[in-house]
């Protein structure tokens, strides 16, 4: 028996959803693990589908603002302040 944690326990279940996620890999708050288990955005009390980014504790998400794009070919997004509330996504619908 050893006191260190097993990581791959760790892996496997994440104490909570991060502060701040984002979709681009570029992005410093990209977690591939996290985003593999499905997560989902409730904002203002509706279900989300077209989040980029969140942010919880500065009450924010961008969603993409349709179908425009910058100058390097990435979505152009919109920044909308409110509630944020990510969960993880039934877990079970996604094994069958």
């Amino acid at each position: 028996m050893t006191d260190k944690p097993d990581k791959d326990a760790e892996a496997d279940q994440p104490a909570e959803l991060p502060d701040r996620l984002s979709l681009d890999p570029r992005s410093p708050w990209f977690d591939q693990p996290i985003l593999e288990r499905g997560v989902g955005i409730r904002f203002n009390g509706q279900e989300k589908t077209n989040v980029e980014e969140y942010c919880v504790s500065e009450g924010w998400i961008k969603v993409a603002a349709g179908r425009s794009r910058d100058r390097y070919g990435n979505p152009m997004t919109l920044t909308l302040k409110g509630k944020v509330e990510p969960y993880l996504k039934d877990e079970t619908a996604a094994e069958d």
